[in-house]
């Protein structure tokens, strides 16, 4: 791994209209990150599973609309009830110990959430994990309305 992957860092944050805890639930459960992990136009999850507790696993299979299968994984490292979740992401994408945090901070009747994805193969992955995250926090923004 080379520095430059190491220092490459993103963070999108995004006012939703829900409490932390609708939001924080919502990213532990696999129903609800089937109906908004859409990073992109007309991509769909068919499966994801969750073992939400700190060691605990993550799966999710992203379908892009050529029919190619996109699996991601990781382990959650930290998990404080409607605060923080921590976790690491593995995909063909990304090196191996990239790690999300996502921080919820109740304001103005929603939810400030932070999301800082740390670690990317280069700078052409973290534009795009930026824009996928992006229209992440938008579908869940939509689907918690």
């Amino acid at each position: 791994m080379t520095d430059t992957m190491n220092e490459l860092s993103l963070t999108t944050s995004r006012h939703i209209n829900a409490p932390a805890k609708a939001i924080y639930n919502a990213w532990l459960d696999p129903e609800m990150l089937m109906k908004f992990m859409t990073p992109g136009e007309g991509v769909t999850v068919p499966r994801s599973k969750t073992d939400p507790k700190v060691g605990g696993g993550f799966e999710i299979i992203m379908l892009t609309p050529d029919n190619n299968e996109l699996p991601h994984t990781g382990t959650y490292k930290a998990l404080d009830p409607h605060s923080r979740i921590v976790f690491t992401w593995q995909s063909n994408y990304s090196p191996d110990d990239s790690e999300v945090t996502l921080d919820f901070v109740e304001k103005n009747g929603g939810t400030d959430v932070t999301l800082t994805h740390v670690k990317f193969l280069n700078e052409e992955a973290r534009d795009n994990h930026e824009k996928g995250w992006g229209l992440i926090l938008q579908t869940l923004e939509n689907v918690l309305k």
